[in-house]
């Protein structure tokens, strides 16, 4: 008989899967799936055949194990490019990670200080999500030691683009409670640099989770991974939280140089009155994304964040 659940947490090769009864089933996944590589459309190479947050079926063994034998189709899907794997693929090509499955909530967690913020990483996950139709919020954590209110522009910022903004200190319980109203019924996805306190907020929201709380390195004054993988846990009946790997760096994944502005909330209103259909938004004659940020209406930081990922995207094209 097929039993069906979710994938909550990937140790090695073993799949922890959580079934409608409460239980956790140790599972593999059957040997079909080891040998395929997923072509996905407009996207490169995947090689994350069973991902947390995946509905799938399995069989349970006779040592009270499962094999995996089938996924379901993905409603979607927060990834990222991995880093460049010699000898696997042609000089350069690159993989895709898939962080988690099936998503309703983003919480893109950074920090004031110790690491500082850092809008790069945030608008990378803002376009990774964007991608990938999940709706995305903003954590700005530490502010008890925002000692001259210079987060405020952040905030503004983005909440004028269309962006929820929470500001935390998990220390202090500033901004948890407001947290804690969005994630009844939903699958919730906390991701950022490593460092910011994602745990540490995991741990305050619910304590009985326990989430491995890292350092922030006093030299490079960023932080040290503690979470290896993703881990899903189901917090009240329904209500599920996602903890991910902390990350120093992150290119989106799958798009296009000719897409990557239907990504910036603000630019929506400029793309479609440009001279070109294919416009980069770079140099091009007639473009309304640069006169929009001529005229202060677009924010030069978000611009050079989206010329920024633009260079990645590039880079990718040369191999």
């Amino acid at each position: 008989m097929k039993i069906e659940g979710r994938i909550v947490r990937i140790e090695s090769k073993d799949y922890y899967v959580l079934t409608r009864e409460k239980t956790e089933i140790r599972c593999v996944l059957r040997g079909k799936f080891k040998k395929q590589l997923s072509l996905k459309k407009n996207k490169l190479i995947t090689y994350d055949f069973a991902v947390v947050g995946d509905f799938v079926e399995f069989r349970l063994s006779d040592e009270n194990t499962g094999i995996i034998e089938s996924i379901k189709e993905r409603k979607n899907y927060l990834s990222r490019k991995t880093p460049r794997i010699k000898g696997i693929t042609v000089k350069g090509q690159r993989y895709e990670q898939i962080i988690a499955a099936n998503v309703d909530n983003l919480f893109i967690v950074s920090s004031v200080k110790e690491p500082k913020f850092n809008n790069r990483i945030v608008d990378r996950i803002i376009v990774a999500a964007e991608s990938s139709g999940i709706e995305s919020n903003l954590v700005i954590n530490k502010i008890d030691l925002d000692l001259d209110n210079s987060i405020l522009k952040w905030k503004n910022m983005y909440e004028n683009i269309g962006y929820r903004v929470f500001l935390t200190s998990a220390t202090g319980m500033k901004g948890i409670n407001e947290i804690k109203k969005e994630l009844p019924n939903k699958v919730n996805v906390f991701w950022g640099a490593s460092g910011v306190g994602k745990s540490s907020i995991l741990n305050v929201l619910y304590p009985h989770l326990n989430f491995k709380v890292g350092e922030v390195s006093s030299y490079s004054q960023k932080g040290k991974h503690t979470t290896v993988t993703s881990i899903m846990k189901e917090v009240e009946e329904n209500t599920f939280i996602i903890d991910t790997p902390g990350i120093r760096e992150i290119d989106p994944y799958g798009i296009k140089r000719e897409d990557l502005g239907h990504y910036f909330k603000e630019f929506q209103k400029y793309i479609h009155s440009c001279k070109f259909n294919s416009c980069t938004h770079l140099h091009e004659p007639g473009c309304a994304v640069i006169e929009a940020v001529d005229k202060n209406e677009i924010s030069i930081e978000r611009y050079e964040s989206y010329l920024n990922i633009l260079a990645t995207i590039e880079d990718e094209t040369k191999y």
